[in-house]
C-alpha cells in the first residue's frame, strides 16, 4: 500500500501532493521524521507551525515517491486511523480520484477499513467460541 501512495503522490499536481504530505506528517513527531528521507521531512516539520503542518510548494517539490513510501510505512506503525483516513483525502480531490492508482488505493483502504481488526473489542475471540 505504501508504494501505491507513493505513486499517487508522484502523479498528483503540487497542491494535492502538499495536502497529502501535510496529512501524512501530522501523526508523527519530529524524532520519527528525522529517520525518514534523510531528515527532509523533519526539516519541513520544523519550519511549520506546531501543531499545524503547512508544506510550502518548494518543499513539496523536494519530496520524492520513495520518501512518501517510507513515510506511509512509519505512519502505518503509529496510526491506523491516519491510514484509514487516506481514502477520504484521496477521494475528496477530483484530480486524484481520477487516477487509476488513486482508485486502487481507495478500494484497498475501504476494504481494509471494513475488515475486522484483531484489537477490536467486538471481534470474536476464543471465549466467544465456547
Amino acid at each position: 500500500m505504501a508504494q501505491l501512495v507513493g505513486q499517487v503522490h508522484e502523479a498528483a499536481p503540487p497542491a494535492e501532493r502538499g495536502r497529502l504530505l501535510e496529512y501524512l506528517l501530522r501523526p508523527l513527531g519530529v524524532l520519527a521524521l528525522v529517520a525518514i528521507a534523510n531528515g527532509v521531512l523533519a526539516k519541513i516539520r520544523f519550519r511549520s507551525d506546531w501543531p499545524e503542518v503547512h508544506v510550502p510548494l518548494d518543499d513539496v517539490n523536494r519530496v520524492q515517491a520513495g520518501d512518501i513510501t517510507a513515510l506511509v510505512d512509519r505512519v502505518q506503525m503509529v496510526s491506523t486511523d491516519a491510514i484509514d483516513g487516506l481514502a477520504g483525502i484521496v477521494s475528496a480531490s477530483p484530480v486524484l480520484a481520477g487516477s487509476a492508482s488513486a482508485a486502487l488505493l481507495v478500494a484497498m483502504l475501504v476494504q481494509k477499513a471494513r475488515a475486522p481488526r484483531a484489537d477490536d473489542d467486538d471481534a470474536p475471540g476464543p471465549a466467544a467460541a465456547r
